[in-house]
This record gives C-alpha cells, structure tokens and sequence, in this order.
C-alpha cells in the first residue's frame, strides 16, 4: 500500500515520511486509533516507503520487487502479530498456537479491507464468540525471528495489532527486545485502549494518535471502495469516523437504516415523555445480535446529539443533517432543554465505556434510556 492510496491523515504521513528520509525511525511506536480508524494502513504504507529502493516524491514506486512483496504482505522481514485462540479454522491448544498458523486468513482480510475492526479479524480467524490473546508462544516466535538475519538489507519490524491483549508474560518476554532493539529492529504497535497495554511496554514507544476521520473523508474512502455517494453519506454520518465501522454496517443488511429507526423512535419516545416506549426503545438496542452493532447505535446517538446541538445553535448548514434526519432533530432542537445534548452526549460516553467492560447490556441500556429521559 502506498501513501497515495491512503485519503486524509496528510500531517500523519508528512511524519512518517520524515522520519524515514532523515534515518531518524524510532525502535518503537504505539500508534492509537479508534476501531477500525485507519491505522493498519498507515503502517502499511510506511513500511513500504521504508524499504522501496526507488522511492520519490515523498511515497514508494510502487514497482520495486519490495513493493509488489508489500503489496501481497509477503515481505520476508516483516511479522504480524495478532490475538489469537482456538476455533473453527484453527484447533489447538492457546498456549501452543501462534500467529503462524492464521497468516493465510490474516492476508485474506487486510488485502480485502485493511480499515476492519475487532469483530471482522474475530470472523476472518474462525473464532467469533472467543477473545484472542497473544500469548508466551507468540512472544517465542518473535524472539525467534529477531534472533535470526534480516533477509533483506532494511529493516526488521514486527506489527502488533491489539498489543492490549498481550498476557503479561509475554509482555515481561519481550520488553528488553523492545527497549534496546538490534540495529534497523522497529515495533509498531496499533491499540484501541492504551491504557491497558502494559506501561512498561507503552513508556518505551513513541505514542502516535491516529485521529477519527471526519465525515466527509469517510465518505470519500468509502466512494473509493465503489459505494454508492448517498449510502456513504448516510454510513459516514453515524461511524464516528472510523472506516471500519462504517464498512461493517454497511455488509450487514438494513444495518444503517436500522440503527437510525431504532434511535429516531428513542428520541420520539423522549421528546413525547412516552416513558414505555423510550424503555421499548431501548430493549431494541440491547436485542442488536453483536456488541459491535450496540456500539454503532451508540456513536450514531451521539452524533445525532450533537447535530440536534447546533440546530438549536442556529448552525443547521454545518450540522450535516441529512434529508432523512432532517425533521425529528428539528423537531428535537425545538423541544429539547438547551442542556439536554451536553447531558445526553456524557450519558452515551459513559455507556459506550462500560460496554467495552462487558456491563450487563440491557441493564446499561435500560440506565442510559432512563439517563436520557430526565435530562430532556
């Protein structure tokens, strides 16, 4: 993947390119991005402008015998590492398996879309209802390969998808080889919570934020991919900025429209103080079959909030409220108290966190409904 095929995150690659033409890499780097934000891809086109032998004007050939290795994700110095666990494509003990054994259905899925989020690696692996680790075999596997000569002349670099899902002693295995690296040795570690990655291994990197694109640079990678401009639109508006979000709602059939019914019948419920039907509301939202889909309806929540906050600002040309949209926040700015979006918005960030901790869903989302209630 090169630079050029990589919409938006400009300040980001101008970095990266900089830090290759200079010979000034760090050993180390965290880069944290939302779910599905764009990360992946990144780290993709940096480590192909790293090795390209012929790289010009600020990106990689795209020619070179590296870059069509890169662009089959074949380079010969290059691991991913990823959460792993037993499933229907791979059997076997935890303790014993590595990411060697689900390297064919890793490229499978970063070939295809390199914007996925958690659920579509889960998918992709054969192990949906289970969680990944990586784990002392892993980090085995790694030192095994560091220990080894580099077959190329360049750099070494070893990406880490989900460093939080490392045990800690695999961590505690691989921080010296973190800390004090061999020459031309990078790791590149991709998180969506970095608080959870162990602080011994995050002190050592250099931490990148990855931001949420915009709605308008969703739309335009979605468009890339051949989606239709008025259906990117409408999965862009509610993916709170992450490609990857907006790409698995639209797989799912109805995703999008159900997800805007759902929270257009909430917010009915509220405005009207139809207590019932906000609670009907909301077993709706806790019936969704994926923690995934519970997550896309909550960022949906909050962005309509917000755009219900600058209708009631008198800044509706900015809002990008769409036609669909249009008369239930209108109506809402009108009859909302002027906190309620302020007081909504926090409500939603809150349930969005104790999601991620596994909190019983329907007594989260019967607290949040109630949350929202009261503060209309």
């Amino acid at each position: 993947m090169r630079f050029a095929d990589i919409i938006a995150m400009g300040d980001l690659k101008k970095a990266l390119v900089g830090m290759a033409d200079s010979g000034r890499v760090p050993h180390a780097m965290l880069l944290h991005e939302n779910d599905g934000g764009g990360a992946l891809p990144l780290v993709l086109a940096f480590l192909e402008y790293l090795h390209c032998k012929e790289r010009h004007d600020g990106d990689s050939c795209g020619q070179c015998i590296s870059c069509r290795q890169h662009s089959k994700l074949i380079y010969p110095d290059i691991r991913f590492t990823f959460p792993v666990t037993s499933g229907t494509k791979v059997s076997g003990a935890v303790k014993d398996l590595t990411c060697d054994a689900f390297q064919t259905y890793w490229r499978e899925l970063v070939l295809d879309n390199p914007y996925f989020v958690e659920n579509d690696l889960s998918a992709a692996m054969g192990f949906e209802k289970k969680q990944g680790v990586i784990a002392v075999a892993e980090g085995k596997a790694i030192l095994q390969k560091l220990s080894l000569a580099g077959i190329s002349d360049g750099y070494r670099a070893i990406v880490m998808y989900l460093p939080e899902r490392m045990n800690p002693q695999t961590a505690n295995m691989l921080l010296k080889a973190i800390e004090e690296p061999a020459d031309k040795t990078l790791f590149i570690l991709i998180t969506h919570a970095p608080e959870e990655v162990l602080q011994t291994i995050a002190s050592r990197c250099q931490m990148m934020r990855v931001p949420p694109l915009s709605r308008e640079e969703v739309s335009l990678v979605l468009r890339s991919r051949g989606i239709d401009a008025e259906q990117a639109d409408l999965a862009a508006s509610f993916a709170g900025g992450s490609v990857g979000v907006a790409l698995r709602n639209l797989s799912e059939s109805s995703g999008s429209t159900q997800v805007q019914s759902i929270f257009h019948d909430l917010l009915e419920a509220i405005v009207e103080r139809d207590y019932l039907a906000a609670l009907e509301a909301g077993e709706a939202v806790s019936a969704l079959d994926s923690r995934e889909k519970q997550k896309v309806f909550l960022t949906f929540a909050g962005e309509s909030l917000r755009k219900i906050f600058m209708l009631q600002q008198g800044m509706e040309s900015v809002a990008g409220v769409m036609p669909s949209e249009g008369d239930i926040l209108r109506d809402a700015a009108r009859r909302c108290s002027p906190t309620f979006c302020r007081r909504g918005i926090a409500a939603i960030d809150r349930a969005a966190l104790l999601l991620d901790r596994n909190v019983a869903q329907k007594v989260l989302l019967a607290n949040l409904v109630n949350r929202l209630f009261v503060s209309v």
